[in-house]
């Protein structure tokens, strides 16, 4: 973008927003092609979600400026003809599931904290203990940095998401980190096709079987330092402190389909086991919120939210949600073979087929609308119909019984 192409291009804006006669704050948009050209693609007659981009590279205040011609006054001449200082990146912080195809998330935020340093605003209308519902756009949050030169700008965008701690709900926060840090955006050598050539999964960082066990090894610990933290007796004993051995105290979590028992001593001599396994783990501090490890030599701090029945684990790279495995587990809760569940919160719209129906592998059988999208539910094998514990209009959880699906018996 040089200075003669920009200039070009907003004379166009201009004559476009003479063209319609418009007044107010209004976004013309265009598309640019490799070789220069630039070509019109619509026209927004309102502020625009990247308005902050503007304002922090220009100094203005659109929201102010939109209410003063609302309101019969003049631009001021700064506004006429703005002065461009610096760069600045705005990443739009989402409720959504990028490993999974960007389903829209729902949920209570546990815990939303996003620490503003030189350069960086946030635009934001949500706060810890909000609920994140499926009535409106999945849009957390507008994270924006400024700097002198792009490269200041855009690293300083990355080390705010890096520090930002969203638990309760699934975000868009390391598919974020992983465009800005990615080779081509910090070449500028980006267009409209760059997620089709990268992937979201290229980009989220994985979480390792590694890092998976010292979260849950950091759940444990919290959990057990909350318990001492209550107890009445004895208050300044250190958690998990014996005075003679004694078995391991135990945890258990689910993390997707995995099932981790931490066992762990906090004695004279510190001992960790996963699954039976001996875990390579030092403590060096261990709070309800925070948790500070050396793993495999490794040092790593971990901030820790305890719910009910789900503990939320994130890192400077990333976060995991660890489902509490209770120490007696009611049968109730087991989800009968053959269950189709709910992928998020949403409404039931469609129900496409009936008891003992037939359907086939890949046939919709169900449909969910959630944050103004919908989402088919689909059957995997060729089975039939059991029995439909919904039905059209009702609100779902994540994680609901749909449709009950039974194994189609083979022909004689």
């Amino acid at each position: 973008m040089t200075p003669e192409l920009r200039a070009t291009m907003g004379a166009a804006a201009v004559d476009a927003g003479k063209a319609l006669g418009y007044v107010g704050a209004g976004t013309v948009e265009f598309l640019l092609a490799p070789d220069g050209r630039f070509f019109f693609l619509e026209v927004n007659t309102r502020l625009q979600v990247e308005h902050p981009v503007t304002e922090l590279v220009t100094g203005l205040d659109l929201v102010r400026l939109q209410l003063v011609v609302a309101a019969g006054g003049e631009l001021p001449p700064e506004a006429i003809m703005p002065r461009l200082e610096g760069h600045a990146i705005e990443a739009r912080l989402y409720a959504e599931d990028a490993a999974n195809d960007f389903l829209p998330a729902a949920g209570t935020l546990e815990l939303f904290d996003v620490p503003l340093g030189d350069g960086v605003r946030l635009d934001s209308g949500v706060v810890s203990g909000d609920v994140v519902s499926t009535n409106y756009d999945p849009m957390l949050a507008k994270v924006i940095a400024f700097g002198a030169t792009r490269e200041e700008a855009t690293f300083r965008l990355a080390r705010a998401l890096r520090r930002t701690r969203v638990q309760g709900v699934t975000t868009n926060r390391t598919v974020l980190i992983g465009i800005l840090e990615h080779p081509d955006f910090v070449a500028g050598a980006i267009d409209t096709h760059f997620l089709d050539r990268v992937p979201a999964s290229d980009l989220i960082e994985t979480e390792s079987p590694e890092l998976v066990v010292a979260a849950s090894i950091a759940a444990a610990l919290a959990d057990q330092a909350r318990l001492r933290a209550a107890a009445t007796t004895l208050p300044t004993i250190a958690t998990g402190f014996r005075t003679n051995r004694s078995q391991l105290q135990t945890r258990a979590y689910r993390h997707g389909e995995d099932d981790l028992t931490i066992g762990y001593s906090l004695g004279r001599r510190q001992v960790f086991e996963v699954n039976g396994e001996p875990a390579d783990v030092t403590v060096v501090t261990a709070a309800e919120g925070a948790v500070d490890l050396v793993v495999a030599g490794v040092r790593r701090r971990f901030d820790v939210t305890l719910g009910a029945s789900t503990t939320y684990v994130s890192w400077a790279a990333g976060s995991i949600e660890l489902q509490v495995v209770p120490r007696f587990p009611d049968p109730s809760d087991q989800v009968v073979a053959g269950s189709l569940l709910a992928p998020m919160p949403g409404t039931v719209t469609r129900v496409e087929v009936a008891e003992g129906d037939h359907v086939i592998a890949g046939q919709t059988v169900l449909v969910v609308e959630a944050m103004k999208m919908e989402h088919a539910i689909t059957a995997a094998v060729d089975s039939v119909v059991g029995s439909i514990p919904v039905k059209v209009g009702q609100s779902v959880d994540t994680g609901q019984v749909l449709i009950i699906l039974a194994e189609a018996e083979a022909d004689a």
